[in-house]
């Protein structure tokens, strides 16, 4: 049996019986995907992934190591390589690009939910088919002559593809970079964009070679000569492994190899590279994205695709490592029932018994609920965002772009809650679902212990906690003066104050309005601090906020998720209480009744800390940042 277990039923869920994509699904952008096909694109892609080899190739992967020869060309495990293959073959890789690019035209919720159902399947797997990916943004911000000489191959021919950023002194501050590029010729009539000659040494960078992929299309960012400092200093270029011929036939290699292979602690299969840019002797040769110098931004489309697959990777991971514990505490037998633990002849039962195995499986099971319910609202707001620019009258004048604007703040604004929320989360929690298993989850015998393993470096990468938690404060809230953040808390606050008559979830409403109010006072101190620290003799008061803000951070997620899971339980109290003379398939009965155990938990189990959190921040007097470096 597979080791992925998946959830397609709470996807399904959450798409048609609560967020409604029916009703949308099929129009507009979506013309080509209505719900009766996204159910079943849903339905196969479950299957692949956990009935072929994308799925039996997850151990074998990680304890095959990969090669490098002295040409800097890597060699992956045989088995993924064929799960590569067949993810390729069945045409996996175009359900979220454009019919103009021989995509599906997918919406970005089911591009979400097949991301989790890939990423459970096989995680290190889901981290190499992202050329297609660059090849789409590629299509959109490049070039005509970039869009048919890399992008179009990108997609047809499946290459690969890697974003490249962190070099080994410039790793979380991108704008500290230092590859340079330096100018060769302005663009020809082949349209490529200006050409430039690329030097420098990229680390940490995913996905780099492999032999499944006739062609490799990085995206560098890199400084020319004579731009200035920071960020905005950095133009992005498309660095070929192989050069194309105008024919689309491979040329001569080109000036980048990768030089080294990370030893690592997870997520051994994917090929985290050192990446050498013109470094022996061979111009490593890149042309200019767009023929613009505007690296930073567009290098962005990457980044904040990068962001949510990683929230989504971790979620999924979290998900099949509860499912996994799951049905492990329904068949160990061990101990009898604690109400009969004196007796040394009562029976011994299964582990599900046990009230700290169920405190342990609600709290799974909480948390992979609301963080999948979290991931598949950011895709719902991602769709709204381009069907604003669709609207059912024909006709450019249609398009709603304030509208369009509105929405991709919103996206904006819960891209640091999926991916530093989401992360952290799963793997915590992927610790309770090891210590279900007890010793038996140490062991291979079980996924457990690769899950965690895999798992760890996604609070890590694209942007840490710490890094996502300052973005979500001094970026996301602070730039719009707090606007979307409000809309975010009137969507709570409409939850707070609705209800029924006996309505069975008062309590609930109650305690999501207090956390509502403490995330808000969270958020006020913070600001406080930093506003104070704009004055004279008063900058160390940005410390006071910067011990808080990863702390905010888990706070507004936790009422976000808390509000999202009583949208579930509210749907799932009203299919139970509809249920007609009929009634429900006992699994039915079970599912919404297992959504309802989920909110009441969770809002009475995690949403008591964020009061805790408030009272912190509100007592933080900086200490800690006074004290002296040895006394740590």
């Amino acid at each position: 049996m597979s080791h992925y277990r998946s959830n397609l039923r709470d996807m399904e869920f959450n798409l048609f019986e609560v967020l409604g994509a029916e009703e949308y699904f099929g129009t507009g952008p979506f013309a080509s995907v209505d719900a009766d096909q996204a159910r079943m694109l849903l339905s196969e892609l479950d299957r692949f992934a956990r009935e072929s080899i994308w799925a039996e190739s997850f151990a074998s992967s990680d304890r095959t190591p990969l090669e490098l020869s002295p040409e800097g060309d890597v060699t992956i495990p045989d088995e993924l390589d064929q799960a590569l293959r067949a993810f390729y073959e069945a045409g996996w890789h175009l359900m979220p690009l454009p019919e103009h690019l021989g995509g599906y035209g997918a919406p970005p919720t089911i591009r979400w939910a097949g991301t989790e159902l890939l990423a459970g399947g096989h995680a290190t797997a889901s981290l190499w088919p992202i050329g297609a990916l660059m090849g789409g943004i590629v299509d959109a911000i490049g070039t005509e002559g970039q869009r048919e000489r890399f992008a179009r191959p990108m997609v047809e021919d499946c290459w690969g593809g890697t974003m490249v950023l962190t070099e080994p002194d410039a790793g979380s501050d991108v704008g500290a970079g230092v590859t340079k590029a330096t100018f060769v010729e302005e663009a020809g009539d082949d349209d490529l964009g200006a050409t430039y000659h690329l030097e420098g040494i990229k680390r940490f960078i995913t996905s780099a070679d492999a032999q499944t992929h006739p062609n490799t299309a990085h995206l560098v960012l890199a400084r020319p000569e004579g731009a200035g400092p920071g960020t905005k200093g950095l133009s992005l270029f498309i660095v070929p492994k192989l050069h194309v011929n105008a024919d689309g036939s491979f040329g001569d290699r080109n000036g980048v190899r990768v030089s080294n292979l990370e030893k690592k602690m997870g997520i051994k299969a994917s090929a985290t590279c050192e990446l050498s840019l013109g470094q022996d002797g061979e111009p490593c040769v890149g042309y200019l994205v767009g023929d613009v110098h505007d690296g930073i931004k567009q290098m962005f489309q990457v980044i904040e695709y990068a962001r949510m697959m990683v929230g989504t990777k971790a979620m999924a991971t979290l998900s099949t490592g509860y499912l996994n514990a799951l049905d492990y505490a329904k068949i160990r037998v061990q101990g009898a029932d604690l109400t009969q633990a004196a007796d040394k002849t009562a029976p011994k039962v299964e582990i599900i018994a046990h009230p700290d195995v169920r405190r342990m499986l609600m709290e799974q099971k909480a948390h992979a609920e609301g963080m999948r319910a979290l991931v598949m609202w950011a895709g719902w707001v991602q769709d709204q965002a381009q069907l604003s620019l669709h609207e059912s009258t024909p006709g450019a004048g249609d398009q709603d772009v304030d509208g369009h604007d509105r929405w991709i703040a919103r996206e904006d604004l819960l891209l640091p809650l999926v991916k530093g929320y989401c992360s952290e989360k799963a793997y915590e929690l992927l610790g309770v679902s090891l210590q279900t298993f007890g010793g038996s989850g140490y062991t291979q015998d079980y996924p457990i212990e690769q899950y965690i393993r895999d798992a760890k470096i996604d609070t890590l990468y694209e942007g840490t906690t710490a890094i996502q938690a300052l973005d979500l404060l001094f970026r996301k809230i602070a730039r719009d003066q707090g606007a979307t953040l409000t809309w975010l808390a009137d969507q709570i606050r409409e939850m707070v104050k609705g209800g029924v008559a006996n309505d069975p979830f008062s309590d609930e409403r109650e305690r999501l309005g207090a956390a509502l109010d403490d995330a808000q006072a969270h958020l006020g101190v913070l600001l406080t601090h930093a506003m104070a620290s704009t004055q004279d003799g008063q900058s160390e008061e940005i410390y006071k906020a910067g011990l808080h803000s990863t702390d905010f951070l888990h706070s507004l997620s936790e009422v976000t998720i808390a509000w999202l899971l009583l949208r579930h339980a509210e749907v799932a109290q009203d299919k139970l209480d509809g249920a007609g003379a009929g009634g429900l398939s006992e699994n039915e009965q079970a599912f919404y009744e297992g959504k309802i155990a989920s909110a009441r938990w969770f809002a009475r189990n995690v949403l008591p800390k964020l009061s805790r959190r408030r009272r912190t921040a509100e007592e933080e007097d900086g200490a800690l940042m006074q004290l002296s470096v040895a006394a740590f």
